[in-house]
């Protein structure tokens, strides 16, 4: 297949006892029994492989990885594209997703990329592009003709293209700073890119496999954090709170923030930790449906100042929980499957997106609705607060991000275009200068806000995008690449222009 997101149809092709359309049902109702046929099939197949690689599949934290695979397909070219330079196995790393096989050995000498070497001509991302049998740009100009973008909805996609801003592309507000594949991101379902987090410049969270991993970007060390594989038993046991012991929690989205890991998992889960206490403090099921997959995972404060966290589900519920009790203080439901939340700066407002075109803003504290955001095509799966209170910015598989002033929502205020699929993930910098967006695939956008979103700083890489998130200070943007491969963390660094430099210039 040509692109990830319609690997889902071939499922159908090759299972022929799925007589349901795929575009007639949800994806995420279809993927969790997907999944365990998956893994019976997983296991069938590796049971033909040599012992010594029966064993290394099998490894608690390698199973995932290839699970995930099974998902995606990125190989868009024959295996004699290759040449003979990287012949393919017959072992199970052929069915996995890279584009590009390397034959050397990984290694810190090999696989990281500085700023310098990328100066003088070293890929970011490390792809041998003199190797192969074909360019940097003739594979872009492929990709951006094969890909194609996933849809829910199949609404006329005519007039949108109007609507959209021109955007003066071209700028550099972040320069590349480094690239490590000593961490790698993975991803659980292909509509869920909030799986990276940083917590400085110098450090971030993210999932590779079934483990919390931090990267130290002062160190360029990786370690883990948290294995969610093993039996997760909470610590402490607190009143009100409904904790439970867990294992081998899929991972489907992440947040870190002022000491607190907060994960969601596949199957409904809920687990937290605290950065600087061992084991988890809190985890649980928060729903026992067969479709309850945890969307999203919010930390944020009220407007008295206390901690909570909040859980978007496909039950149609969102969950806020004290995060000191972690007792679930309030829970609303609504018409659709929850995808995606944010809680105003303040604290006071809940912008809450789903398997809906239309966005909601609700009270934080009743759930009541208060706003109906209308105009996107599709469904929607990323939101981002401006830091004055008073933009929201949201991301729909439209390939669009949308951007709303709270104090007149009767229509969005600008519409900002994608290059190829939909807008996964969203993120401003604490100081509101710039609006980063990125695509399931290959492209983030970084906004300068001060020009009204009029100038944007295209990052062009290849490979599946799990996260991006920009550092406290403002002065880092990371980027987690999911790539069997090519699978990576990605830094820039804000530039900063110095009178005294530019009048030496």
């Amino acid at each position: 297949m040509s692109n990830k997101q319609s690997l889902a149809p071939l499922f159908l092709t090759n299972f022929p006892k799925f007589s349901v359309p795929f575009n007639t049902i949800s994806h995420r109702t279809f993927f969790p029994a997907l999944n365990r046929l998956l893994l019976r099939l997983f296991l069938v197949k590796i049971s033909k492989l040599p012992l010594l690689s029966r064993i290394m599949s099998l490894s608690q934290n390698q199973e995932l990885e290839y699970m995930v695979d099974e998902y995606y397909d990125t190989t868009d070219f024959d295996d004699s594209t290759f040449g003979d330079e990287s012949p393919r196995s017959t072992d199970l790393d052929d069915s996995l997703d890279s584009d590009f096989e390397d034959d050397f050995e990984v290694s810190k000498s090999k696989t990281d990329t500085s700023a310098v070497e990328a100066r003088n001509g070293k890929d970011i991302q490390g792809i041998p592009w003199g190797r192969l049998n074909f360019t940097r740009d003739k594979y872009r100009e492929r990709r951006l003709k094969q890909y194609k973008n996933y849809e829910n909805l199949s609404r006329s996609r005519e007039d949108l293209e109007k609507e959209c801003k021109e955007v003066g592309k071209g700028q550099s507000f972040y320069d590349f700073q480094f690239n490590t594949r000593l961490v790698k991101s993975t991803i659980v379902h292909f509509q869920l890119r909030n799986l990276l987090w940083s917590t400085s410049k110098h450090d971030v969270y993210l999932m590779q496999n079934y483990s919390v991993m931090h990267w130290s970007s002062l160190l360029r060390r990786g370690k883990e954090v948290l294995n969610v594989a093993r039996p997760l038993v909470p610590t402490v046991k607190y009143p009100g709170s409904v904790s439970q012991t867990l294992s081998r929690v899929q991972i489907s989205t992440m947040a870190v923030r002022d000491g607190l890991v907060a994960g969601g998992g596949f199957q409904g889960e809920l687990i937290c930790k605290y950065l600087n206490q061992p084991g988890v403090a809190f985890s649980t099921k928060i729903s026992n449906e067969e479709n309850a997959i945890t969307n999203a995972v919010d930390i944020c404060y009220s407007p008295t100042g206390s901690m909570r966290v909040i859980t978007a589900n496909n039950d149609q519920q969102v969950r806020v929980f004290d995060a000191k009790s972690f007792a679930c203080t309030n829970r609303y439901t609504f018409p659709w499957s929850v995808n995606n939340t944010s809680v105003s700066p303040d604290g006071k407002l809940l912008a809450i997106l789903g398997d809906s075109p239309e966005c909601l803003i609700a009270d934080a504290q009743s759930g009541k609705v208060v706003s109906n955001l209308k105009g996107h095509l599709d469904y929607s799966f990323a939101s981002a607060w401006h830091p004055d209170g008073r933009i929201l910015a949201t991301g729909n598989q439209d390939t669009t991000c949308r951007l709303w002033d709270i104090r007149n929502t009767s229509q969005s205020i600008a519409v900002l275009k994608g290059r190829m699929g939909a807008i996964r993930a969203i993120k401003f910098t604490s100081d509101g200068r710039f609006m980063a967006m990125a695509e399931p695939a290959d492209f983030v956008h970084i906004f300068d806000t001060q020009s009204d979103y009029g100038a944007c700083q295209e990052i062009d890489l290849f490979g599946e995008i799990a996260g991006i998130s920009f550092s406290p200070d403002t002065e880092a943007l990371f980027i987690g690449v999911a790539d069997r491969t090519y699978g990576s963390l990605l830094e820039f660094n804000r530039k900063h222009y110095h009178q005294y430099l530019d009048y030496v210039l």
